[in-house]
């Protein structure tokens, strides 16, 4: 999808000048050496009141990141006068995840600093990774969805759009994975056990949200009281936003909990000192933790206020924020563009309404036009279950006037459905926002997309599905709200920061326009055909492995050889992302190894990572089977040296930071029309690595801009997936496949878990008897074909070059950059506002 000409114009313009001080002279530079008031030296002494010579690797980074942090402050300051005077349309990105990584080598990078740091910290005899290596990545995101919002923050940041973040701060992550005796074991996060040098806590501008209960403690847990009420103090964090030259640096907003400031006095001191500060314990555990575990009706709840906290204190800012220096309430959607990452804000539909009739005193015409002209909804997902219902029970004990307005909203609607399609009350009742049964529930994704103006899915295939199948009623009801962004990522952390290397190489052939404009990364096209060009990339991959290998061995005690072909499957684990047909395959290749050792087969190191949800027993029997398999391949002398498997432990930004440049496949063989989009698809490009994959989210868009020649695709499209339902036999495929028939027959003959008999019958019972809902067998045998082309394609070094320099060529589509430009132009009608 293009950018309209005058849009892609305003928006890029100016971005190769130098950033500018506030009073037109130049920007300061890092003082970390030398005089008396030298920020690095002031920062590690006086912060921590030590002596130089006695300071640890953490205190170091401390100083350094908060040194860079005062460097940026005035460009900081001076984005927010310069939206305050210009007065220009704002958009307000809320999501419940923001996977930023670290902070400090992004905010160096953008800021264009990376030349002064790198003599300064050499001057001064620093060991700049070991520093680097102390900050934490920040535990506020998952995966895809948190990473598309930071590369999106990033993106606004860097096409001058005014813009701000909003999101919870979770003082732990999702979880700390580790990995013993092959099984997942969660510990917690802690990421903020230290000082987060980054953020700015700013109490004088917190939001009161008030609940219709209040908390007591019995039993050890909190427990809902029905009739009293209560409130919450939501606290802001704030965190820079550094766009790529430095001249704009918005602002990352994250909502803390707590509780007003009192407690029930004669309670506490009559000795009930825990249940005298019950609302305390309430408020605090409200952002205590990423995601809580949703299998029980404790963690559900939690994770119900969670959702609503964070929309309830963003609007709540915004609208103070639109108050400052506006009277009229219709130019609201003129000042404001709020979009709504996924399903779970969707309840600021009715918060907004609730503001805007009881607050504001506005009639219900009125407010209900402004709710719809300013929110936005994307969706993330096709899965049933990801689209979002909370009981009304909970919406009457806990928030009653937003449920009062939810009613109201689905009669409104019902009556239209009626009106333009009489009789069909089976369309009435899919569209409806209350869905009944013997517990009624609020569809928040319904809710989303009636009370806004636009819904766009994240890939062409994606939002093609989502209109025809999940949300099929309403899109015919709102044709005109339905449109597509396909997802891209930030370049500026992807290749420039994680592979110096390429970045070098890529820059000293095209110049540097790449980094804020990835189209010019077609011009490598020609030099696909340049032997020169194609040995320079070769070098560029190998020094990437290198760098990995000798990573990982440092950190893990894990040998890799950086001669294999490092083949990468690394996301979350979910059945339809198929991590066990990924296993299979490689069962099949060890039978092969097994049955005739002498075959020729180029060493290969499959690598996973990603994390199970703590609650879903399944797929964490995935990484354990995937785990046993790796020992047994590590200990069996016919194959060893020729195949290795690795699970990586705690995959995180950083660890793909690191991976990924080093890549040389990169898995992506989702069931077809279960992947929404995919983003690490787009960074595995981008770093010429060639992608195995089937016909499912962006990876088809990728395949296009390419050309399906340069990509290994196989397997049944979304269409034969779905028109096979009714038919798709696994156990035909284990009959008439003798490899797929071998492989299974090993992998559940206890071969792999001699140790524990029996472990893997849960695989074994949804492959075989359960169906196979993902259709793994349906699809092994082209896998394994499609594997057998890309063997050998790689044992010609150099027309595997030529084929990743396509790719990489290719990929400018799939810059952040150009997603966030459709954003601003095609939804939220907002333009550029540059910092002078």
């Amino acid at each position: 999808m293009s950018i309209p000409s005058s849009t892609a114009a305003s928006l890029r313009r100016e971005k190769q000048r130098p950033p500018a001080a506030p009073d037109g002279g130049e920007t300061p530079s890092l003082r970390l050496t030398g005089s008396e008031d030298a920020l690095y030296e002031r920062h590690l002494a006086f912060d921590n009141v030590v002596r130089l010579s006695e300071t640890t690797a953490r205190e170091r980074f401390e100083a350094l990141a908060r040194s860079v942090r005062d460097v940026l402050t005035q460009r900081w300051l001076r984005t927010e006068e310069v939206y305050e005077e210009e007065n220009p349309k704002r958009v307000y990105y809320i999501s419940m995840e923001f996977l930023l990584g670290r902070s400090l080598s992004n905010n160096v990078a953008n800021m264009l600093q990376q030349p002064r740091v790198a003599r300064a910290v050499k001057e001064k005899g620093l060991d700049l990774l070991s520093i680097l290596e102390q900050e934490p990545d920040a535990g506020l995101g998952n995966g895809g969805l948190g990473r598309l919002a930071a590369c999106f923050l990033d993106s606004m940041a860097t096409l001058e759009l005014p813009a701000m973040g909003y999101g919870l701060r979770y003082e732990y992550g999702i979880f700390r994975q580790a990995i013993e005796q092959g099984w997942q074991r969660e510990y917690p996060d802690n990421w903020l056990r230290r000082p987060d040098p980054w953020e700015v806590a700013r109490p004088q501008e917190s939001v009161d949200v008030r609940l219709n209960c209040s908390f007591e403690l019995r039993g050890g847990s909190l427990h809902p009281v029905i009739g009293g009420k209560s409130s919450l103090i939501g606290i802001p964090y704030d965190r820079p936003v550094v766009g790529y030259g430095g001249n704009t640096v918005n602002t990352l907003r994250l909502w803390a909990a707590a509780a007003p400031d009192y407690f029930d006095f004669q309670q506490f001191s009559g000795g009930d000192f825990v249940g005298a500060l019950a609302e305390t314990l309430a408020a605090e555990s409200l952002t205590r933790v990423l995601y809580p575990n949703d299998q029980t009706a404790q963690g559900q709840g939690l994770r119900f206020i969670q959702e609503y906290f964070l929309a309830a204190c963003s609007l709540a800012d915004a609208v103070r924020r639109f108050r400052k220096s506006n009277h009229d309430w219709n130019t609201f959607p003129d000042k404001v563009a709020m979009q709504l990452n996924d399903t779970h804000p969707s309840i600021a539909v009715a918060e907004l309404m609730r503001i805007l009739l009881d607050e504001v005193q506005l009639g219900w015409d009125q407010a209900w036009d402004i709710t719809r002209r300013t929110l936005a909804y994307t969706n993330h997902t096709l899965l049933p279950e990801a689209l979002e219902k909370w009981p009304v029970e909970w919406f009457q004990i806990l928030l009653p006037r937003q449920l009062e307005i939810i009613f109201e909203i689905n009669r409104r609607l019902l009556a239209a459905v009626r009106e333009r399609f009489p009789g069909q009350d089976d369309r009435a009742s899919r569209v409806s926002l209350i869905q009944d049964g013997p517990t009624k529930q609020v569809r928040m994704a319904n809710l989303a997309i009636v009370g806004s103006h636009s819904t766009n899915g994240v890939a062409a295939i994606h939002s093609q599905l989502l209109r025809e199948m999940t949300v099929r009623d309403l899109a015919e009801m709102f044709p005109e709200r339905f449109n597509n962004k396909t997802n891209g990522v930030t370049p500026r952390r992807w290749l420039l920061l994680a592979n110096p290397d390429l970045a070098s190489l890529i820059t000293e052939t095209i110049g540097e326009g790449w980094i804020t404009d990835l189209s010019q990364l077609s011009q490598l096209h020609p030099l696909a055909e340049d032997k020169s060009f194609r040995g320079s990339f070769l070098a560029a991959k190998r020094a990437a492995k290198t760098r990995f290998a000798e990573w990982l061995q440092a950190v893990g005690g894990q040998s890799v050889d950086a001669d294999s072909i490092f083949d990468c499957q690394i996301k979350r684990l979910h059945e339809y992302k198929r991590q066990l047909l990924n296993a299979l395959r490689i069962i099949v290749l060890y039978n092969r190894l097994r049955q005739a050792p002498n075959l020729a087969m180029p060493r290969r190191t499959f690598f996973f990572a990603g994390k199970a949800a703590p609650g879903y027993q399944f797929a964490k029997l995935i990484i354990k089977f995937i785990n046993n398999l790796a020992a047994v391949i590590d200990n069996d002398p016919q194959v060893a040296g020729r195949i290795k498997v690795l699970f990586l432990p705690e995959y995180n930004v950083t660890l793909a930071e690191r991976l990924i440049p080093a890549s040389d496949v990169s898995n992506q063989i989702s069931t077809a029309g279960f992947e929404a989009s995919g983003t690490s698809n787009m960074k595995f490009m981008m770093n010429g690595a060639l992608t195995i994959g089937t016909r499912d989210g962006a990876t088809i868009e990728m395949a296009a801009e390419a050309g399906e020649e340069n990509f290994f695709l196989f397997g049944l499209s979304a269409e034969q997936v779905a028109g096979s339902r009714g038919w798709y036999s696994p156990q035909w495929h284990y009959d008439h496949e003798p490899e797929t028939r071998a492989a299974l027959d090993l992998a559940f003959s206890d071969y792999f878990c001699q140790g524990e008999p029996g472990i893997f019958a849960p695989l074994r019972d949804a492959l075989l008897t359960h169906g196979d809902y993902y259709m793994h067998l349906a699809d092994l045998a082209a896998y394994l074909e499609a594997d057998e082309r890309l063997v050998a394609l790689y044992a010609e070094p150099d027309a595997w070059a030529r084929k990743a320099i396509l790719n990489i060529a290719a990929s400018g589509k799939f810059s952040s950059d150009r997603t966030i430009a459709e954003y601003a132009a095609e939804i939220w009608g907002v333009e550029p506002c540059p910092v002078s």
